[in-house]
Parts: C-alpha cells; sequence; structure tokens
C-alpha cells in the first residue's frame, strides 16, 4: 500500500476546501438546511458541474470522472469538515453504485449519467429505519428480517398484469423528501419464496408520498416514504439479483466514505476549538497556553489521526470499512463533545456552531450505528472469538 496521495488527490481536496470555506460557513450552513430541499441547489448544481463531485466514482463511459473510492473519500473529508447539506452521500455513497451493480445496461445508460452532472439525485429507501443492517454494518443482512417478512410489514411487492407495485412505508430515509429517485428495498414471494428486491421508484410515481421528518441533525435530512400501490420498475433483468450481497459491498463501501467524512467533521470541530482556545483569555492569558488544556487539545489530536489513518486505509481496502467507520465516529462524537467543553459557557449555547457538530456526530451514529454493533459484528465475521459452547470458548480462544 502507497500511503501517499497523488498530485490529482491532493488537488481534489484542496479545491474543494477552498469552495467549501466561501460558501458553506455556519451561516450558510443553517440557511441551506431550511429550504424546501434541505441543502443549497445552487451549491449542489455548482459542486455537480464544477468539480464532478456526483460522478466522481464513476466509469467515463456514464460521464463520471473514473475515481475510485479514495477519491471520493477524500472529498467527503472536505464536505464533512463543513459539514455540508448535500445529497452527496444518498446519490454517490449509496444508490449510485447499487444501480451500477445491479442495473440493467438501459438502466444503467439511462440514470447514471444524469446522476453524473447532478441532473439527477437518489435515495436507498430500506424499511424500519434499518439502513444499518441493509448494508450489512451491524448485523448479516441476509440473516435478519430487516425488509419485513411474510405478507405484511416493511415494503412488500406484488406482480400482477407485467407490472410490479409496491405497498408500505419506510422511515428515517436520508434524503428521501426531495430526491428525484427512490431505490426502495421490497419484501416479495411471500413465506414460500421470501426475498429482497429493489425497485426504481420516480419522484413524481403515483401513489407515492415523502414526509419531510423532524431530525437531529439538520444537515441529514430524513424523509418517511409511503407507498400505496405504487408502480416500480424492478432493478436488474430479473428476480434472480443477490440484493443482499449488493447491499453488504455496498455497505462496506459506504462505511469507508462515512468514516473519512466523519474524520473531516472531528477535524473542523477541533480546529474551530484550537482557533477559539488562543483567543480566549482568562486570568490575563489565553486559555490554550494553560498545561490542562494543551494536553486535552493532544488527546483529541491524536485520536483524529488515528482515525484518519484508519479511514484511508479503508478507502484503500473497503472490507475494513465498518471498523474504520466505528472509530471515526467515536472520535467525532469525542472531539465534538470537548469543543463543547473547551468553548466554556457560549459552548452551550444552542445556537452555537459548535452544536452542528454534536448533532452531526449523535446522528451518524443512530443511522449508521452505534458504535459498539459495528465492532461486534466486525469481530463476528471475523471469528475473532471463536465458537463458544456451555464449557466455555473452543479453538483455544478466550472469550
Amino acid at each position: 500500500m502507497d500511503a501517499a496521495f497523488t498530485a490529482e488527490q491532493d488537488e481534489i481536496r484542496r479545491t474543494l476546501r477552498d469552495l467549501l470555506a466561501q460558501h458553506s460557513g455556519p451561516g450558510e450552513v443553517r440557511a441551506a438546511v431550511r429550504t424546501a430541499e434541505g441543502h443549497d441547489p445552487a451549491l449542489w448544481h455548482r459542486l455537480a458541474q464544477e468539480l464532478g463531485l456526483p460522478g466522481l466514482a464513476l466509469p467515463e463511459e456514464y460521464g463520471g470522472a473514473g475515481c475510485t473510492v479514495t477519491e471520493l473519500a477524500l472529498a467527503c473529508e472536505e464536505t464533512g469538515r463543513a459539514l455540508l447539506p448535500s445529497p452527496l452521500l444518498a446519490t454517490a455513497v449509496l444508490a449510485t453504485p447499487l444501480i451500477a451493480a445491479l442495473g440493467t445496461p438501459a438502466q444503467r445508460a439511462e440514470l447514471l449519467p444524469r446522476i453524473a452532472d447532478g441532473a439527477l439525485t437518489a435515495a436507498l429507501a430500506v424499511p424500519g429505519g434499518s439502513m444499518a443492517a441493509a448494508l450489512g454494518l451491524t448485523a448479516d443482512n441476509r440473516a435478519v428480517a430487516w425488509a419485513g417478512g411474510g405478507r405484511a410489514g416493511g415494503v412488500q411487492a406484488r406482480l400482477g398484469d407485467g407490472r410490479w407495485r409496491l405497498y408500505g412505508e419506510a422511515g428515517r430515509v436520508l434524503d428521501g423528501h426531495s430526491a428525484g429517485l427512490l431505490l426502495v428495498a421490497a419484501h416479495t414471494g411471500g413465506y414460500p419464496r421470501s426475498r429482497t428486491l429493489l425497485f426504481l421508484v420516480p419522484a413524481e410515481a403515483e401513489g407515492l408520498t415523502r414526509t419531510r421528518l423532524t431530525s437531529m441533525d439538520e444537515t441529514r435530512p430524513l424523509a418517511r416514504v409511503e407507498l400505496r400501490e405504487t408502480p416500480a420498475e424492478l432493478l436488474g433483468p430479473d428476480e434472480a439479483a443477490d440484493v443482499c450481497g449488493a447491499l453488504a459491498v455496498t455497505g462496506h463501501t459506504a462505511a469507508a466514505v462515512l468514516a473519512a467524512e466523519a474524520v473531516g467533521a472531528a477535524a473542523g470541530a477541533l480546529a474551530r476549538t484550537v482557533a477559539y482556545v488562543k483567543e480566549r483569555e482568562q486570568f490575563g492569558r489565553a486559555i490554550g497556553s494553560f498545561q490542562a488544556v494543551k494536553h486535552r487539545l493532544a488527546d483529541l489530536y491524536v485520536r483524529m489521526e488515528a482515525a484518519r489513518s484508519a479511514a484511508y486505509y479503508a478507502a484503500w481496502d473497503p472490507a475494513a470499512g465498518p471498523l474504520a467507520l466505528a472509530q471515526a465516529l467515536e472520535a467525532a462524537r469525542t472531539v465534538a463533545g470537548e469543543a463543547v467543553q473547551l468553548h466554556g459557557g457560549i459552548g452551550f449555547t444552542w445556537e452555537h456552531e459548535a452544536h452542528l457538530y454534536v448533532k452531526r456526530a449523535a446522528g451518524d451514529e443512530l443511522l449508521f450505528g452505534p458504535v459498539h454493533r459495528l465492532r461486534d459484528h466486525a469481530a463476528g465475521q471475523a471469528g475473532l472469538f471463536g465458537d463458544v459452547t456451555a464449557d466455555g470458548p473452543v479453538h483455544g480462544v478466550a472469550v
């Protein structure tokens, strides 16, 4: 593994950081999340047209830049630093890889170029708000009934007269209220032939109702999606697609990107805190000059850099994504909490920008964690604890 970034990768980071520094400060973030879209459409159009952000990891044949997960992770580290509200995560990290992996040639040719140029945004809708389980991050997505079961629960798909129709609802759908296209995970086959498939549902589909929810982190807008006999198109050529396998692969890649984004958020919170303690004076000197404050900041820096190393490794090897995500979410939560403490009384006011980082850290752990479950599932997959019997651990592995 070559840990050094290329000139092109450094340029992506620098260009995006400069642009967001001008157009995505705390004031702009608060204004953007209060729009109907939940983000700044003009800034999103600029990121798509000038930087090609939504198509960064798409092949050139579909209008993308042909880059790797590493470039996408570096870009998301910068969007995380600025807490940018945008459809990038829902579209480019969650939905696009599934379309590329499972879609027919016609579906890919129709949808991916529009995603690459920013004209179309997409969202992944899974029932029950079980995104982490569906992506295989906290459980085996083949072993748990995250998509509902039997003839009730979740979203049900029914084939009749040559058309698929969906009935049910999905909660906590990231950017689900504004996405132009929904990828809906639905259960079909009843008890005898139970299976989960993915369906394409355009925003204007009949019987589709989308309601934006009040969320802890306004920079991650969530929605409830209700489907009432809604016509849908099966993603892929037939019902034989390995949907759970594709979701698990996408989940590992998404975890690597999310880890980089969480590291960016931690870095942003730490940078603002360091700047504050250099200016805030107590007893005639800057509080940053006190040894106790220096020690706390040093501990935060070490924690953040360790998470960054894990995130960069996961971008190179997405199999390490869940563990990197656990470490990054923990670092973001710790750094954001300490940022509030080190800002003193002003940091505890709800209006202060430090709370934007606290909400992002807490919201991401609710959506994609929690940390202890990410680690527990990764340990189980690695066989870290071996098999446990009534008499104790076997294979010589201590629990």
